[in-house]
């Protein structure tokens, strides 16, 4: 029999590393997300809450009940997903993107690709805003992501204030509310900037994705870096088709794909654009 993997830690639940295995290879089958074998109190931790939940003595319970519920199935991808984002993260690409708007004046469609609790699709509209002059624009954002929690919270669009510090004076005037009262310490996205995001729930590794081309950007960030090699060139080959000749991919920045020349031609750093 596997030993426990709580022996020591004489940890609330019972988990053993067979459970950590059928874990990867769930989370791998569902969601294409790989996990490595460091993961494995990471993935006791985020999981023993639905334990709790459920009041469910161990991980092999609770592993037999995900696979018979599609309900549970989708608690059990939100509570292995990370969500790391703030407002203008990697300032860079928002630079690289208000530029692109200028120098191509018939821009109609940008996907955000995994937009977590929505600080990343809110700074691409307050970049198009910001650009273009205007919240009216003919410009369409779509931001999508696997988990339904964070899609929840990036719909709400409130946030605690210390997150928008990044951010220049003129867009937390121009782009939010200051929370006052009860709300003090929050911001909340203003109605103009939230119209003109659609957000939807959507996971990379299905047949279909419900979005399509074609794009100009897709802003598919830190995402990547979750699933193997292969998982990887599916995606961005995938993604690649559906931009225009002259659109714009912007990885993370821990993310490369220069060994796929036949794919994508690099244009600024973890920028890149469709090869020809």
């Amino acid at each position: 029999m596997p030993a426990p993997l709580n022996a020591a830690a004489q940890r609330e639940f019972t988990y053993r590393r067979d459970d950590f295995v059928r874990v990867k290879e769930m989370l791998f089958s569902k969601a294409g997300i790989s996990l490595s074998d460091s993961k494995d109190a990471l993935v006791y931790s985020r999981l023993s809450r639905r334990l709790r939940t459920l009041k469910m003595d161990s991980f092999t319970q609770y592993l037999d009940y995900v696979v018979k519920s599609d309900n549970e199935l989708e608690h059990f991808i939100n509570a292995l997903t990370t969500n790391l984002t703030a407002f203008l993260r990697e300032s860079h690409h928002f630079d690289a993107l208000s530029q692109y708007l200028k120098n191509n004046p018939n821009c109609k469609r940008i996907w955000c690709a995994a937009s977590s609790t929505g600080e990343e699709p809110y700074s691409i509209a307050m970049t198009v805003a910001a650009t273009l002059g205007t919240f009216n624009t003919d410009i369409s954002i779509i931001a999508t992501d696997i988990d339904s929690n964070v899609l929840q919270t990036a719909q709400n669009g409130i946030y605690p204030i210390e997150l928008t510090k990044q951010l220049p004076h003129s867009y937390k005037t121009q782009f939010l509310y200051r929370g006052k009262g009860s709300h003090k310490g929050k911001v909340k996205v203003v109605d103009e900037l939230k119209k003109m995001v659609r957000f939807e729930p959507l996971n990379l590794t299905s047949d279909h994705w419900g979005v399509s081309g074609p794009l100009d950007v897709i802003f598919c960030r830190n995402v990547m870096i979750y699933f193997d090699k292969n998982t990887q060139k599916n995606i961005l080959q995938r993604m690649v088709k559906m931009l225009k000749p002259n659109g714009m991919y912007v990885a993370g920045h821990s993310e490369n794909f220069s060994m796929y020349p036949e794919l994508v031609t690099p244009m600024g750093k973890t920028i890149y654009r469709p090869a020809k």
